[in-house]
């Protein structure tokens, strides 16, 4: 087993904090409350102490710029993501990655830049599988 599968998946609350470090780079305490996008009023110190709780767990570092803390992401979004949505894919869809896809598609407005995005990937992903799948001789 990988280091990915011994680490415990992150909690809601905690994957938003990356979600805004992996953004940002790195931030205060305070600029990740204000940034945490499921917008739920929380106070400073819960913040503070989930932070410190994901900074023992090495997902988070820490250093200070006088009073304030700086935080920044210690794991990268693929580290923490790729684990959750291959479970997700697994356990929800069966393994079926279309699936996964139509759900995605279906449930929101999609912008034409996003949609670009998407059609880049599926043809960088195409052109990979076919680099990786063995020629067949007739």
């Amino acid at each position: 087993m990988g280091k990915e599968s011994k680490r415990k998946k992150p909690s809601e609350l905690e994957l938003q904090v990356l979600g805004v470090l992996w953004e940002r780079g790195e931030a205060t305490t305070r600029d990740v409350l204000e940034a945490l996008p499921d917008g739920k009023p929380r106070a400073y110190t819960t913040v503070l102490s989930i932070m410190q709780v994901m900074e023992k767990k090495a997902l988070l570092t820490r250093s200070s710029e006088g009073v304030a803390h700086i935080w920044g992401a210690a794991v990268t979004r693929n580290e923490v993501t790729g684990p959750l949505v291959r479970d997700l894919v697994r356990n929800v869809f069966g393994g079926n990655s279309a699936a996964v896809v139509q759900q995605l598609l279906g449930g929101r407005k999609v912008s034409s830049e996003e949609l670009a995005e998407i059609q880049r990937l599926l043809d960088s992903h195409s052109t990979e599988a076919g680099k990786s799948e063995p020629k067949r001789s007739s």
